[in-house]
């Protein structure tokens, strides 16, 4: 197993190592996204990338306020919650229980039951009692001391980080300390250890987008985990290798994929970037935008923002609003963007192919080789992008 780890983990500090992850800055949001989108879709939540991304967009425009469900608005709050597993509490010196709180509440913040959870909870079975559940989690008064133990164990390492992340989020489903959003919080906490031990600085590892697929595998292994006998028996050191198996194998499904999402975005940019040159040579201007001008900037973020209006680029680049409108009219100017009314006075501007790239990666995902043209897809799918 610890071999099994090492080759995982060479594999993602290669991954670190791709040009397109220090290259271009939107690579760890276009993988935080598409990682997000897919932990909510293991729990049934159904929303498209661009409905998801017109979500995150009213959160920083208030002058959107529609074409996006309510199901797309909790994905995005699972983008949010993602986003600060790999960032606040990434930075603050030891994780704590108020950090994991926290953070479910980024994820359900208008959920009524916010903070460990005070009642028994079960998975699978009836409404009404346990009797016929799968597995019954511990019960409420044992969570806080359970959740600190983890909190600890977050903070420590003893293990080397792969096995870190996988024993963190097994542990976290088993005690299973929230009413609700146990899944996709405890999936962000993955992300939190190995972002913390510096094993993935600079990007997301699409985990999720592989378990989704998986999921059989996925629920076994994590079943597995949970044995119910002597702990230091040869019976439970077989189970716990059994999700750890699951878990690497995961690993190094999702490194591959996302090299190849790093090398899809590489050769998208270098088409926006020769589409945009033509353009202004056929508007008689310099071919390259001045180096730091709000268009050039602009560029660079669309794998991050790929939904903008002229008030979010204002905040996002602090520049004036005519510059802003400016820069993205010359970017539709060269279809490299399109202009869409999302609301009566705002227009928006989507880079489409963004949406298409997340669109046929979720297809490629859906197959158990990785190719719905080599097998049918284990689940729903979108339709292929329109070209």
């Amino acid at each position: 197993m610890a071999q099994e780890a090492s080759k995982a983990e060479n594999l993602v500090r290669r991954l670190v190592a791709h040009p397109a992850s220090h290259g271009i800055d939107g690579l760890a949001r276009f993988l935080l996204r598409s990682e997000a989108i897919a932990s909510s879709r293991i729990e049934g939540l159904q929303a498209s990338p661009q409905q998801v991304a017109l979500a995150e967009l009213a959160d920083g425009d208030t002058g959107v306020t529609q074409g996006f469900t309510t199901t797309a608005k909790l994905v995005a709050n699972n983008v949010t919650a993602l986003r600060r597993a790999v960032t606040e509490l990434v930075a603050v010196e030891a994780v704590s229980t108020a950090d994991i709180v926290a953070l479910h509440q980024a994820l359900l913040p208008e959920d009524r039951n916010h903070g460990l959870r005070e009642v028994q909870n079960w998975i699978g079975g009836g409404n009404w009692h346990p009797l016929d559940a799968e597995f019954v989690p511990p019960p409420p008064e044992h969570v806080p001391a359970l959740i600190a133990d983890l909190a600890s164990y977050v903070n420590d390492a003893p293990h080397a980080p792969l096995i870190q992340a996988a024993l963190v989020h097994a542990q976290f489903e088993t005690i299973h300390p929230f009413t609700d959003g146990n899944g996709r919080v405890g999936r962000a906490l993955i992300h939190t250890v190995l972002t913390r031990r510096g094993l993935t600085p600079n990007a997301i590892l699409p985990i999720s987008l592989v378990l989704l697929t998986r999921s059989d595998e996925y629920v076994n292994g994590l079943t597995a985990f949970r044995y119910n006998g002597e702990m230091a028996s040869q019976e439970a050191q077989s189970a716990r290798n059994a999700w750890l198996h699951v878990f690497l194998t995961a690993t190094t499904t999702a490194v591959e994929q996302a090299e190849r999402f790093a090398d899809e975005l590489t050769e998208l940019r270098a088409e926006w970037l020769e589409r945009h040159r033509l353009f202004r040579q056929s508007r008689g201007l310099r071919p390259s935008p001045r180096s730091g001008s709000a268009v050039a900037r602009l560029l660079e973020l669309l794998p991050a923002v790929p939904v903008m209006t002229a008030r979010t680029v204002q905040q996002l680049l602090s520049v004036t609003h005519p510059a802003a409108r400016q820069a993205l009219e010359e970017l539709a100017g060269a279809r490299i963007v399109h202009p869409k009314q999302v609301e009566r006075q705002t227009t928006g501007y989507l880079a489409r192919e963004i949406f298409d790239l997340l669109t046929l990666t979720e297809r490629r995902l859906a197959s158990t080789r990785w190719d719905t043209r080599e097998t049918p897809p284990r689940r729903t799918v979108p339709a292929r992008p329109q070209r």
